[in-house]
Parts: structure tokens; C-alpha cells; sequence
């Protein structure tokens, strides 16, 4: 009797557990939806609300001739280059994956995308989302992304 006590009680707290930590990563996609939310919207303000102060903000690209660089950006100087695209440019980032992973306090979310300009195909790559849990809010502490034209056919949306 006492086993099948134990049993239960630690399959009712590892059900717990699971079902805890889905909520978290429901909360951390929504965040990361809210992001996206704001970039489509040309919303500075509902993209600023999700990150915490001082983010680090990166991009891991190609130079002209073919070598790796690494940018590292201000949010404000990104977040006034999204607003100022003309409203007649189109522009959507399509995410194919969330791939979440939480440990305590910390998250960490994996988007590979596709990228489109005025409906024509422009790049895919992967965001890196790296958040901070503080009063039971997630906020984007880190946020850095890859860009490439090469090796994206399996991503293009037809």
C-alpha cells in the first residue's frame, strides 16, 4: 500500500510538473507572438513592452565576400528601422518552429523563419530568443538572429 501511495503521488507531481512548465512555454511563445505582433504592426511600443532594459540585440550574417560577421545592434536604432518602412512595403517574417526550452527563471526560444519582402521570398534564418522570468514575467533579455539566402528551399511558403 505504502508503494502504490509513492507511486501516485510521484505521477501526480510529475503531471504537475509538465503541465506547469507548457504553461511556461505557452507564456514564453506569447511573448515572443507579441514581438512579432508589434514588428508587423510597424508597433514600437508593443515590441519594446516585451524586452527587458538594456537587451542585447545581434545579427550573425555573411559579408560580400562570403565571410561570417556579427552585428551588434541598439533596440532603439532597430525598433525606429522597423517603424520607418514605408507603409506601401510589405514585409512578413513567417516563424515555422517554436522550439522552447525553460530551466527556473530562464527560457530560451529557437524560431526558424523565412522572411518576405512585398510577397517575394528574401531570406530564412533562425531568432534566438534568450528571456528572463522577474515578478512572473517573461521580457526578452537577448536577442540575436541568422540571415541567409542559401539553403532555405525547404522553408519558402509556396
Amino acid at each position: 500500500m505504502k508503494r502504490l501511495i509513492t507511486c501516485v503521488f510521484f505521477l501526480l507531481f510529475g503531471i504537475f510538473a509538465v503541465a506547469q512548465n507548457s504553461s511556461e512555454e505557452e507564456k514564453v511563445k506569447q511573448v515572443v507572438n507579441t514581438f512579432f505582433e508589434g514588428f508587423h504592426a510597424r508597433d514600437s511600443i508593443i515590441m519594446k513592452s516585451v524586452f527587458y532594459k538594456d537587451p542585447v540585440v545581434q545579427t550573425i550574417g555573411k559579408t560580400k565576400v562570403g565571410e561570417t560577421k556579427l552585428v551588434n545592434e541598439q533596440l532603439e536604432k532597430v525598433l525606429k528601422g522597423i517603424v520607418a518602412i514605408p507603409l506601401e512595403t510589405e514585409f512578413k517574417e513567417v516563424l515555422h518552429d517554436y522550439v522552447i526550452k525553460i530551466d527556473g527563471d530562464m527560457a530560451n526560444a529557437w524560431t526558424p523563419y523565412s522572411f518576405y519582402l512585398n510577397d517575394t521570398f528574401s531570406h530564412c534564418g533562425v531568432n534566438n530568443f534568450q528571456l528572463l522570468k522577474q515578478n512572473e514575467e517573461w521580457k526578452i533579455i537577448y536577442l540575436i538572429d541568422t540571415r541567409r539566402r542559401e539553403g532555405c528551399e525547404e522553408r519558402k511558403v509556396k
